[in-house]
């Protein structure tokens, strides 16, 4: 079992190498309620950090788009809670932590709307995706530096969308802006590893 202070430290504590916003009080608390292992609170605080990038150049680059950025951030910062009930997917495969993740979350009153993250993060394609949900799943794919040709294609659509401007235009920026972001993915990486999977 991980000690609060361990969770709370990983979750709140200033970082220097990588530069890393801590993680929403509220998501923090519930990760030290559930005892999260200290790689899943290093995880979620990486992700979260590149969603908060995220959401901030969207916000910035098409202002049509509504985007509800707490929604987002909490939903980087608590996608993968299931995996304090589902352990060895932090270092293997496996997509049981998704559904237990969001009653988790519902279990400890969280709101559907914001649960819902910890289930859709891995299905950017199902019906009912809005762009909350594909900026999260992308947060979670480019904090590592992974790019995923078919997730980025629907956040391009929706910024044209929402901004009248041409899709390949979109394109570009958006992956000028990743390209950008995933500079700093080695040390987001080496940050994440030197946390212990178990508690």
């Amino acid at each position: 079992m991980t000690t609060a202070s361990t969770v709370l430290s990983i979750a709140l504590d200033e970082t220097s190498d990588p530069d890393l916003r801590p993680l929403p009080a509220e998501a923090a608390a519930l990760l030290d309620e559930v005892g999260a292992p200290p790689r899943l609170v290093a995880h979620l605080r990486a992700v979260h950090d590149v969603a908060a990038q995220l959401v901030a150049w969207v916000g910035d680059h098409c202002p049509g788009l509504a985007v509800d950025r707490e929604a987002v951030l909490f939903g980087a910062a608590t996608h993968d809670i299931g995996k304090a009930l589902h352990p060895g997917e932090l270092s293997g495969p496996g997509a049981r932590h998704e559904e237990a993740g969001r009653e988790l979350l519902l279990t400890h009153g969280v709101r559907s709307a914001l649960a819902r993250f910890a289930g859709t993060h891995a299905s950017w394609t199902a019906p009912d995706i809005g762009p909350e949900d594909l900026l999260v799943s992308l947060a979670d794919k480019v904090w590592k530096n992974k790019r995923v040709a078919d997730l980025e294609d629907l956040v391009v659509a929706e910024l044209s969308r929402a901004g009248g401007r041409p899709v390949w235009q979109e394109f570009l920026d958006l992956d000028e802006f990743l390209t950008g972001l995933g500079e700093d993915a080695d040390l987001r990486l080496a940050w994440q590893a030197a946390h212990s999977v178990h508690g």
